[in-house]
């Protein structure tokens, strides 16, 4: 169902709220800012604002994961080793591939592999669902409303040539208005800041200080430039990582594993074997 054309757009209720209506981007930007200063709303509420405001400015290229850091999973690929793929990258959607990436056969959804649970025979492109394919160049709000009103939560990049360049999620979308979302992987914020998972690696908080991860993981990371785990991984990678990027330092591998864009949030830390290194 479309929305109801009838009904007061954002910039419809922001003319209301402020009194009169804004003469530009940067006129509207220094009269929400004063709203903020007199009271009017908060400061998540500014930056929901301003998160929305800006998508339409923003083209999937800026934010989607790029080609190679996807995690897919291939169509030959072993039901057991699509299960353990599936809970390792604790993702609900891989892409399933045939020959490369370019490749790209249909979303399989992680719930879909309990359908193989006690079954000897299990055909992985009979759970598969159809694939969406979008430009690089098409605008997040854009995006945004084809998410809503076709229930897809993810969508496959392609450049101009129809090669895949990378894929967006609605998640990656909506972090860009409302900054980072949780889900049901993230550890829970009372718990400690470091935490042990069922396959021996561990998900730390990039706010622990360099000291205290030292003497959790009993290694000798040293920095002068940073205090922070998070910062240290900043520092090594050269600019704020999206979500999936990695880096090994000091013999531990760190991932990515929550980012908003403007800070990293969490990380997945394993020891990497010595022959690897």
């Amino acid at each position: 169902m479309e929305p109801d054309s009838s009904r007061p757009t954002l910039v419809d209720r922001l003319i209301a709220l402020l009194g009169r209506e804004p003469e530009g981007r940067e006129t509207l930007m220094q009269q929400l800012h004063t709203a903020f200063e007199r009271h009017v709303f908060d400061a998540d509420a500014l930056f929901i604002i301003e998160g929305a405001l800006n998508v339409s400015d923003i083209q999937v290229r800026d934010v989607m994961i790029p080609r190679a850091r996807m995690d897919v999973v291939h169509l030959d690929d072993k039901i057991e080793d699509v299960i353990e793929f599936a809970m390792r990258t604790a993702h609900s959607r891989f892409p399933v591939v045939g020959n490369d990436k370019d490749d790209v056969l249909g979303i399989l959804l992680a719930k879909d592999l309990l359908r193989a649970v006690g079954k000897t025979q299990f055909q992985l492109r009979e759970v598969l669902r159809p694939a969406v394919f979008i430009p690089e160049s098409k605008r997040l709000n854009v995006l945004l409303r084809e998410f809503r009103i076709s229930h897809n939560h993810m969508a496959l990049v392609v450049d101009e040539y129809g090669g895949i360049s990378g894929l967006i999620t609605i998640e990656d979308v909506l972090e860009q208005i409302v900054g980072d979302i949780e889900d049901e992987y993230d550890f829970d914020e009372t718990a400690g800041n470091i935490v042990a998972d069922q396959l021996g690696r561990y998900r730390v908080k990039a706010g622990t200080d360099i000291a205290s991860f030292n003497e959790s993981f009993g290694c000798q990371i040293e920095s002068s430039e940073v205090d922070t785990i998070g910062g240290l991984v900043i520092a090594h990678l050269g600019h704020v990582p999206q979500r999936g990027e990695s880096v090994v330092i000091d013999g531990l591998g760190f991932k990515v594993l929550r980012a908003d864009g403007r800070r990293v949030l969490t990380l997945l830390v394993e020891r990497i074997p010595v022959e690897d290194a």
